[in-house]
């Protein structure tokens, strides 16, 4: 394994690098500001299409998409650096056109759709003029097991109907979401993982209805939002299925190693600003006579942080170094352990940072709490950490199993 950047992506890690600090990092409060000043929080905030018109004139676009001309043709390795630098910031994906699940989907899109799928939904989706959300997880049934996923999908004459209710649909309360990619079942007697498909229905479809935004520990994350969603009777013609009926878990498997990878990534440069703000704070406050950076438990909390920030990044490097040679299948043992070190890893770093900076880590001001809220979700987001585990045992017990 060789994890030396090239001059290419060394190149690209400078440009983003100082876009996010002359621009992103000083656009926070703005766009925070701008969503809180609102009456209706589900806006788009003028300094973020600022803020995507400028990564667009300076290069820096579309940089995800391995294996595709859509993108910067970086691979999954390249890739990672900078969308942990992107990670830093809650909003700093966005503005690169990173972002999920738009990511995923345009994933999905260039790798299962169709010509005509992708000329009406892929090319707005990469230019940034809309955005979209991914309707998979369900109120009713434990949607861990994705077996369990219980909405409809139905043929009729010259198109399907949908039904269903989906909650944690990220994306779709934002104003600019214009399409979703719904899973759901086509034929409930077909075998166990050939029952589900997953097909395009826009947002303006009759029958679609968005019930409530969604929060997690009180952040409703707005303007992206997680939204809990009804589809009743929603028509859609045939031509939207994506695939074929009953590949939903084949698009799942394509869509969801490249999505855990990039959280991971995101995870790992936000745990790297909360180190700094740690220790930046760790220097400025006194107690007991003597910098906090002084005390010796202090220290050891930065220097906990410090090792298991670079043991996250190193595994996060290996998985993606072998999505790239061997394929996500191939590597799923190693997608699935970092979909479950990165998580845990960030939200440690976060609480000592909280931690440090006592009553003011808790607030609003200073952004931790936010990032471990956000953290958190991601210990189930994909697939929670009890599933992964399950996988990696299971490949290993087999590993062992064909040695015996």
């Amino acid at each position: 394994m060789d994890f030396d950047y090239s001059d290419k992506v060394q190149t690209l890690q400078k440009a983003l690098d100082d876009f996010m600090c002359e621009h992103v990092f000083p656009a926070e409060q703005t766009y925070l500001q701008s969503v809180n000043d609102s009456q209706d929080r589900w806006i788009v905030p003028a300094v973020m299409e600022t803020l995507k018109k400028r990564a667009k004139d300076a290069g820096l676009w579309n940089l995800f998409l391995p294996d595709s001309d859509q993108g910067a043709g970086l691979s999954n390795l390249e890739y990672a650096p900078l969308a942990e630098l992107m990670g830093r910031s809650l909003i700093g994906s966005e503005p690169f056109n990173c972002a999920a699940p738009d990511t995923g989907n345009m994933e999905v899109l260039v790798r299962y759709a169709t010509q005509e799928q992708q000329k009406r939904w892929l090319q707005p989706l990469l230019n940034g003029q809309i955005r979209s959300a991914f309707a998979m997880t369900e109120p009713e049934v434990a949607s861990s097991d994705a077996t369990n996923i219980s909405s409809t999908i139905l043929r009729d004459g010259d198109g399907y109907v949908i039904n269903g209710r989906k909650w944690w649909t990220s994306g779709a309360m934002d104003p600019r979401c214009e399409i979703l990619i719904f899973m759901g079942k086509t034929n409930p007697d077909a075998k166990r993982h050939s029952q589900q498909s997953m097909i395009l229905v826009p947002m303006d479809t009759p029958g679609v209805e968005v019930i409530r935004p969604l929060s997690v520990f009180g952040y409703d994350d707005a303007p992206h939002g997680h939204a809990e969603m009804r589809f009743t009777d929603v028509r859609v013609p045939l031509d939207n299925i994506l695939l074929g009926e009953g590949r939903g878990f084949e698009i799942a498997q394509g869509r969801l190693g490249p999505g855990r990878i990039h959280h991971c990534m995101r995870l790992i440069g936000l745990a790297e600003r909360s180190l700094a703000a740690m220790c930046r704070r760790a220097n400025e406050r006194v107690a007991f006579g003597k910098p906090l950076a002084a005390q010796g438990v202090v220290r050891e909390a930065i220097a906990d942080s410090r090792i298991e920030i670079d043991q996250a990044r190193l595994l996060t490097l290996k998985a993606a170094d072998m999505m790239d040679k061997v394929g996500n299948k191939t590597a799923k043992s190693e997608i699935a352990m970092i979909k479950v070190v990165a998580p845990s890893m960030a939200l440690r770093v976060i609480d000592r940072a909280i931690q440090i900076h006592g009553g003011a880590g808790v607030s609003q001001d200073f952004g931790l709490a936010a990032a471990w809220a956000g953290s958190r979700t991601l210990r189930l987001a994909d697939g929670p950490d009890e599933v992964h585990r399950v996988s990696v045992a299971k490949l290993e017990l087999g590993r062992h199993a064909e040695t015996n």
